[in-house]
C-alpha cells in the first residue's frame, strides 16, 4: 500500500514495522516541513528507509542532526576529522560482522541512544540485509497476565555479552576506544514507555541483556529466552536489501535489528551515526 502526501510516498515494508519513503531529492536542501514529516512516519513505523541518498560524510552529519544530537560509539573510533560517524566495514577475508547478533544499540548505557542512522556506500553482490523487529508489537501480543509481570522488572544490560556472542563491534577496539571501561552496564525497564508516542515496548535484548534485576542468571535465562525468541517472530519483522545509497533511521526505543552475514567473501562498508537519547523510562 502507498500513501501519497505533497512530493513523499510512503510504502510499508511489512504488517508490523518499517516503511519506505520516496520522492524526495537528497541534491536538494531537505526542508523542516520535509523532515517533520519523515519524523512521524519514522515514528509511526519504527524504521524509516530512504534510496539514493548519496551524502557525502559531512553532509550527512547535517542530515542526521534533523533528527537528534549525534554521538560517538563508545568502543570504536569514527572517521577522521568527524567522529560522530562510524565507519562498518566487513572485508572479503572476514567472517564475522559488525553486531551480528538481534540487539538495540547499546543498551549498556545509562543513555541509550534515541535512534541510528546508518547509510551503505558499498555493498556485496547479494546478501549484507539487515532484519528489523517491532518490539512494540511484540509486548502487544503478550497475554496480560505475563505484560503485568513485566511492566514492573528491571533488567541488567552489559557491553560483556557482546563479547560472549563474538560480535565484531567489541572486536574493532583495535581502532580505538572512545572510553577507556572494559565492561559498561546498565539496569532499565524490561518493558519502556516512548517519550514521544507513548507506547509500550519489550526493551530486553540477546545481544546485550543478560538477567532481571534481583534474579539470578540462571533464574532469568528461561523468561529470557522466551522473550528473545518472542520479539523476532516473523510477524514482528520487516527486512531491508541494501544498495549503495540506501539509508536506515531506526528507533532504537522501538525495534530491534540484525545484519545478515552471509555475503562471506564481499566487502560491505556503511557510515554510521548515533543519536543521543534519554534514561530508559
Amino acid at each position: 500500500m502507498s500513501i501519497t502526501t505533497q512530493r513523499i510516498t510512503v510504502t510499508r515494508a511489512s504488517g508490523s514495522c518499517g516503511a519506505e519513503v520516496s520522492g524526495i531529492d537528497f541534491r536538494d536542501v531537505v526542508d523542516a516541513a520535509t523532515v517533520a514529516e519523515l519524523r512521524r512516519i519514522w515514528l509511526d513505523h519504527g524504521v524509516l528507509f530512504l534510496r539514493d541518498v548519496h551524502l557525502p560524510p559531512r553532509d550527512f552529519l547535517h542530515f542526521a542532526t534533523q533528527f537528534g544530537t549525534p554521538v560517538e560509539y563508545p568502543f570504536v573510533r569514527g572517521l577522521e576529522g568527524i567522529p560522530q560517524i562510524t565507519p562498518v566495514v566487513k572485508e572479503p577475508h572476514e567472517r564475522i560482522n559488525f553486531g551480528g547478533v538481534w540487539h538495540s544499540d547499546t543498551a549498556y548505557l545509562e543513555r541509550p541512544p534515541m535512534a541510528t542512522m546508518l547509510v551503505a556506500r558499498e555493498v556485496p553482490p547479494a546478501g549484507g540485509d539487515t532484519l528489523f523487529a517491532d518490539a512494540r508489537a511484540a509486548y502487544d501480543a503478550l497475554s496480560p497476565g505475563l505484560r503485568a509481570t513485566l511492566d514492573g522488572l528491571r533488567a541488567i544490560n552489559s557491553s560483556r555479552k557482546a563479547d560472549a556472542s563474538k560480535t565484531r563491534e567489541d572486536r574493532q577496539k583495535e581502532r580505538g576506544a572512545v572510553t577507556n571501561a572494559e565492561v559498561l552496564e546498565a539496569a532499565h525497564p524490561v518493558v519502556r514507555t516512548h517519550p514521544e508516542t507513548g507506547r509500550r515496548a519489550l526493551y530486553v535484548n540477546l545481544g546485550h541483556t543478560t538477567q532481571f534485576e534481583g534474579w539470578s542468571a540462571e533464574e532469568s535465562k528461561p523468561l529470557l529466552d522466551y522473550l528473545f525468541a518472542h520479539i523476532t517472530k516473523p510477524e514482528f519483522t520487516c527486512r531491508f536489501r541494501w544498495a549503495p545509497g540506501s539509508l536506515a533511521l531506526w528507533d532504537n526505543r522501538s525495534v530491534q535489528h540484525y545484519p545478515v552475514n552471509d555475503y562471506h567473501g564481499h566487502r560491505r562498508e556503511m557510515h554510521r551515526i548515533t543519536l543521543a537519547g534519554d534514561v530508559p523510562g
